[in-house]
């Protein structure tokens, strides 16, 4: 299934967490910061940003953090496995052409930007940037989002309607 992201975002929900995709507007670097080293990867126009709510929140807070990523090109920090911190982050971010939800993953720890702490609403799903279009499949036999069996709503808002 293909979402048209030129005017807005889209609010993927499920029953107590929710992604919100946006997509880059132009071409920058991500600076990614690790307990040891810095990393850089290459943000390319109309690639995915993703922000991930695994036990829900406001989707403004989660906008706010998809527009210091986009639009002000803050650093993303990653917490060393088992740090006690990644806990109390109610909300991660990743970036790129490619985005796979996974739901074994510990919060923050992750340099890696093709995969996004999420809870088991989004089990089996990917994200993939189209162009200006999201397209969202499901591991379950090749379906999309709306015939895949998770009771998943998908709301497309405007950069206004989250303001």
């Amino acid at each position: 299934m293909k979402y048209d992201l030129k005017e807005g975002n889209l609010l993927l929900k499920g029953k107590n967490s929710f992604i919100l995709i946006g997509r880059a507007k132009r071409l920058f670097v991500l600076f990614i910061e690790t307990f040891d080293k810095e990393l850089c990867q290459t943000v390319c126009k109309d690639d995915l940003i993703a922000v991930s709510a695994p036990e829900g929140g406001d989707p403004r807070q989660a906008f706010m953090l998809l527009e210091l990523i986009r639009e002000y090109n803050v650093p993303v920090m990653v917490l060393p496995k088992g740090h006690p911190g990644s806990s109390r982050l109610n909300m991660v971010v990743s970036a790129g052409p490619e985005i796979v939800p996974g739901c074994g993953i510990m919060r923050g720890t992750h340099p890696e930007q093709n995969v996004i702490c999420a809870s088991d609403d989004f089990s089996g799903f990917s994200f993939y940037s189209d162009g200006r279009y999201v397209r969202i499949e499901s591991e379950l036999s090749g379906d999309t989002a709306s015939d895949s069996g998770n009771n998943i709503d998908i709301v497309l808002l405007s950069d206004s309607e989250l303001r």
